[in-house]
């Protein structure tokens, strides 16, 4: 019988061997050797070396790279069955589950983890809940902790991350400054947006930076401090003009981690005189129904917009292209570039002040001025025909004004277009005198005699320029007894509607005596031009018994004022009338008529004085 209880992993070995005596009185003893085997029985649970492990690990490590081996020790010497949590992990796993090797299962990034906890179990039974056995458990916890190495040059501040693959970038978009041409500027440059700085784009790590001036350096002028990247003047510069510097920042214990960028200074002549407004307070007014886009106004009673302007008095004008306005301390405005203040959104107060700045983009000079806006009731707003225009309105007004000048214009062409074909007016008139000077009605008394140059008979194909030439000119001799018959006793022509000169018989002038008329006199002779060699004079007359025109060619003696004596005109028979002036000869009109024309015979021209109208 057990005497007390065994445990197994506490026996020398697994076999107890046992003597018995056997003895009987008066008999010899007998002794035998009994072994006992002690079954080993699964009591003891698995245990670690310690409760909580801590590790390390690089990032960037590869993939299946071992990060450390956490066993545990079972007195039983049974298989042990582990498992890791969180399950399954992101970063880590085992390498198998009776091996607890502690593998990498993806590259880690320092900038987004450094240190992960993670739980792992043990087990004496493989799927012990769902034996009928006894099993045990352990647990221990492990801490690892992401190294930062150094895989990133230096980073000049400020930059823009972004990530390409599993690498990380940050660019930076250089710097800018500013210095006066022919001066030295004592001490640091100003630089935007800020002084030349750079870390190390390890985030972990500080690695020593040291700075130098690559290129864009000639002459010498700027010089870098190595450790604080300071840039400072040598000497003045002497020219207009962008100076670029390109810059490279290193780590001092590894050159290869490097990185570069840019420094821009503008070269200027000095500006002694900063943008200032013409007020330092301003005050406009809108009103509380305006929409956005409306312009912010002077005054109450007018719709005149409000406008800023700041004079930069380094310039003649005044006007410095580069001043650019801003407003600030206001979300309800904006400001144009020609400093109208536009309102953006709806106004819910009963006044609002802002701020204008006025910057001179050139030297980053700038001056300010306060604004305070008055919302004026929405019933003191004028009609609509008073009311202000927005740059839509006026976009619109400028198209309808353009169209209304495109179509004056085609007026004026169409109007002189019928100005150059009224030419042909003179034909239709002629036309219509013909019928009318040849009506049978029986008509007596004198009329007016015209003359004409045959210029018109000239060319007869040409029915364009037939009628061309043959207008009326005034007589150059006297008329002792002539007169003008009133509109309203001239005949007129239904046809055509021109009046005439026709009297009608039993008329006044009809009844005049025939003596009272000679030949040339009752003929006024047209004023014509000098005519050239070849042209002849045509006389129209009518007797006086018959409506019927004769036409008879005037000798070029007759009517020619300017070229005849006083002997020839009293040859002719026809007197002077002292009192009518001289005609000077009219050089211009002698070029109307350049070519001459051939003397068309009709078979109506006469070469015979008619001695009826003698008489009349």
């Amino acid at each position: 019988m057990v005497k007390k209880g065994l445990d197994y992993e506490s026996l020398s070995s697994a076999a107890l061997v046992v003597w018995v005596r056997c003895s009987k009185s008066g008999s010899k003893s007998v002794n035998e050797s009994v072994e006992v085997l002690v079954e080993n029985v699964n009591d003891n649970p698995p245990n670690f070396a310690r409760n909580h492990y801590t590790l390390e690990v690089n990032e960037l490590s590869p993939v299946n790279a071992s990060v450390g081996l956490i066993e545990a020790t079972d007195v039983d010497s049974e298989p042990l069955y582990y498992r890791l949590e969180p399950a399954p992990d992101k970063y880590f796993r085992l390498e198998n589950v009776n091996t607890p090797k502690l593998v990498v299962k993806s590259i880690l990034d320092y900038d987004v983890v450094q240190k992960i906890s993670l739980v792992l179990h043990v087990q004496d039974t493989f799927n012990g809940s769902a034996s009928n056995k006894p099993f045990f458990t352990s647990v221990a916890t492990i801490t690892i902790h992401v190294k930062d190495v150094d895989n990133r040059p230096p980073w000049f501040q400020p930059c823009l991350r972004t990530n390409l693959g599993i690498a990380k970038l940050c660019v930076s978009s250089g710097y800018r400054g500013k210095v006066n041409l022919t001066e030295k500027e004592e001490g640091p440059l100003v630089l935007e947006p800020g002084p030349v700085f750079a870390k190390d784009g390890d985030k972990n790590r500080s690695e020593q930076i040291s700075y130098r001036i690559l290129r864009g350096n000639e002459g010498n002028i700027f010089h870098i401090d190595e450790d604080t990247g300071n840039i400072t003047m040598a000497k003045a510069a002497d020219i207009i003009g962008p100076i670029i510097l390109t810059i490279l920042a290193s780590q001092v214990t590894n050159r290869d981690q490097f990185a570069v960028t840019q420094v821009t200074i503008e070269v200027m002549k000095k500006s002694r005189n900063p943008p200032r407004f013409e007020k330092e307070r301003y005050e406009g007014f809108i009103y509380s129904n305006s929409v956005p886009e409306s312009m912010i106004l002077r005054d109450r009673g007018t719709n005149r917009p409000f406008r800023v302007r700041a004079r930069d008095d380094d310039f003649a004008s005044g006007v410095n292209p580069d001043v650019k306005y801003e407003v600030q301390y206001s979300s309800y405005v904006n400001v144009t570039s020609d400093g109208f203040v536009i309102l953006k959104r709806l106004v819910k107060t009963e006044s609002f002040a802002l701020q204008l700045r006025a910057v001179d983009t050139g030297t980053g000079e700038s001056g300010t001025a306060a604004l305070s806006v008055q919302v004026i009731p929405a019933e003191s707003i004028p009609s609509p025909a008073n009311a202000g225009y927005r740059p839509g309105d006026m976009a619109l007004l400028g198209l309808v004004m353009a169209a209304l000048l495109i179509l004056c214009f085609i007026v004026i062409g169409f109007l002189i277009s019928r100005l150059w074909r009224g030419n042909s007016s003179m034909d239709k008139i002629c036309g219509c005198l013909g019928p009318c000077l040849k009506s049978e009605q029986h008509q007596t008394g004198h009329r007016d005699s015209l003359q004409y140059t045959n210029d018109g008979f000239q060319n007869e194909g040409d029915q364009s320029r037939r009628w061309n030439n043959i207008l009326p000119r005034r007589s150059t001799f006297p008329h002792s007894r002539g007169r003008v018959i009133p509109l309203e006793r001239r005949s007129h022509c239904s046809s055509c509607g021109v009046y005439s000169n026709h009297v009608p018989k039993g008329s006044p002038s009809a009844r005049r005596g025939r003596g009272d008329w000679d030949e040339y006199s009752t003929r006024p002779v047209l004023a014509k031009q000098r005519r050239k060699e070849g042209q002849k004079t045509v006389w129209f007359k009518e007797s006086a018994d018959s409506s019927d025109i004769e036409v008879e060619i005037i000798p070029d003696s007759v009517g020619r004022v300017e070229e005849e004596t006083e002997e020839e005109l009293e040859m002719d028979g026809v007197v002077r009338d002292p009192a009518a002036p001289l005609r000077e000869p009219d050089a211009g009109q002698d070029d109307q008529n350049p070519e001459p024309r051939e003397e068309q015979d009709n078979g109506s021209s006469s070469s015979e004085k008619n001695p009826e109208n003698q008489d009349d």
